[in-house]
């Protein structure tokens, strides 16, 4: 396993991160995963170089968090705790695909969110603290700003990030939470299929000194090798799956797309999988790769990827320009309505 820093707060993290979300709920990615099994593969993960575990406090409405916190109980400062906040779940019974309500400016529910997530996780400290799925006006709000660099100040984190979704998109909102000073790093989707906006928040990152986490590398399991035709897609995402969002006809595109850029895999004799995540791995912005692991298996082939050896500067070029030659796909962004109704709320303040 390699390792990469987090410039702004001298963390290091493994190249290969462990997203905790298959195991917050069941079968939330494909695979009904049970307490056991998740501890067990957190375990395994750390055998193998892991020590960077991404989660959020909604992941199971707190599970995720617990799990993470009994195994590494007495091995606090051999690991990288990295958790979220922003969501009010507190009257759903399950979480679901629709959003939630955020109320990262309210100070007292920040406060009692941190904490609930500290105690969960049996530790007095977290390294990255993240708003999860923050829109712009969260991120031009210097009371949420404040209060992050209020928790660095006291020791209870380290430093923060914005993890930007829930679908991809977001490029306002990862830009302008770049020049938050305190601010270590932006997580975001980004793999073959899904560049953009990934290229110009790579590119910022790097002018600003901030890490760059990925997120969905695997652009819902195609690029792993775990689907390659629409019979498996109908075999292996039921209804409950989080990637039936998917439309049958983006599959089906996408294993076309496959058959395109694996010329350039074969000349390095990779796999789909492998050529993904290498490609990932060449941008130097990269800090962390962050896949959902459904089993030790996956964790095992992924962590194997980060070995120092990444695909050439020409090479990431022609996948560049392939991607180039694809339809344009819709990206998200904070509503310019919503935007005008926070500057006039602000303007009477």
């Amino acid at each position: 396993m390699k390792y990469r820093k987090l410039e702004k707060c001298d963390i290091e993290v493994s190249e290969i991160g462990f997203g905790t979300w298959a195991f917050s709920l069941p079968g939330w990615w494909g695979k009904k995963i049970d307490e056991d099994g998740a501890k067990h593969m957190l375990k395994k993960a750390y055998d193998l170089g892991i020590n960077f575990f991404e989660m959020a406090d909604m992941y199971g409405k707190g599970r995720a968090e617990k799990i993470v916190g009994e195994v590494f109980q007495d091995m606090r400062n051999e690991v990288i705790f990295s958790t979220k906040y922003g969501y009010d779940f507190s009257e759903v019974k399950q979480i679901g695909h629709s959003e939630l309500p955020q109320r990262f400016s309210d100070r007292e529910f920040s406060e009692k969110m941190l904490q609930d997530s500290l105690d969960r996780l049996q530790t007095d400290y977290l390294d990255i603290y993240g708003l999860h799925n923050p829109k712009l006006y969260h991120i031009r709000d210097e009371d949420v700003s404040q209060f992050l660099d209020d928790k660095i100040s006291e020791g209870k984190i380290k430093t923060y990030q914005a993890a930007l979704g829930p679908a991809i998109g977001w490029t306002a909102e990862g830009l302008e939470s770049m020049n938050l000073p305190n601010l270590s790093a932006v997580q975001t989707v980004y793999n073959l299929f899904e560049q953009i906006p990934g290229r110009e928040l790579l590119e910022n990152a790097g002018k600003k000194n901030v890490g760059i986490f990925v997120r969905v590398p695997d652009a819902s399991g195609v690029l792993t090798g775990e689907m390659k035709t629409m019979e498996d897609v109908d075999k292996k995402i039921s209804d409950d799956d989080h990637r039936a969002v998917r439309k049958k006809e983006w599959f089906k595109r996408a294993f076309e797309k496959v058959e395109e850029v694996m010329p350039i895999g074969k000349q390095y004799e990779y796999n789909i999988m492998e050529l993904s995540m290498k490609f990932i791995l060449s941008k130097k912005a990269v800090t962390s790769i962050i896949p959902t692991f459904g089993s030790i298996e996956n964790i095992e082939s992924f962590v194997a990827i980060s070995d120092g050896q990444y695909l050439k500067p020409n090479d990431v070029e022609k996948i560049e320009s392939v991607f180039d030659s694809w339809e344009p796909y819709e990206l998200k962004f904070t509503q310019p309505d919503v935007l005008n109704y926070i500057s006039s709320k602000n303007s009477k303040t």
